[in-house]
C-alpha cells in the first residue's frame, strides 16, 4: 500500500476558519450528547439526527452566529 503526504498552503483567513472548525464540532457533539441523554431519560428512546438538527438550527445557531463561519459539514446535529 502506498501513501501520499499532502500539505495545505492556506492563507491567514483560511487558517482562522480551519482553527474554528474543531470548536464548533466539539460544541455540537456535546450539545447532542446532552440532548440524547435527556431524551432517553424521559422517553427511553434515542432521538434521530433530524430530531437533533431541528433545535440546532432553531435555537443554537441563532444564539451562536459563529456556527455559520465554518463548513456546513462540521455541525449537522449528530449525536
Amino acid at each position: 500500500m502506498k501513501s501520499f503526504k499532502t500539505k495545505l498552503k492556506v492563507n491567514n483567513q483560511q487558517k482562522k476558519i480551519l482553527d474554528k472548525h474543531p470548536g464548533v464540532a466539539r460544541h455540537d457533539d456535546n450539545r447532542g450528547v446532552v440532548t440524547c441523554a435527556k431524551e432517553y431519560e424521559s422517553t427511553k428512546k434515542r432521538p434521530n439526527a433530524i430530531t437533533l438538527h431541528k433545535p440546532l438550527v432553531a435555537e443554537v445557531k441563532s444564539i451562536n452566529p459563529w456556527y455559520y463561519e465554518v463548513s456546513i459539514g462540521c455541525a449537522k446535529g449528530k449525536p
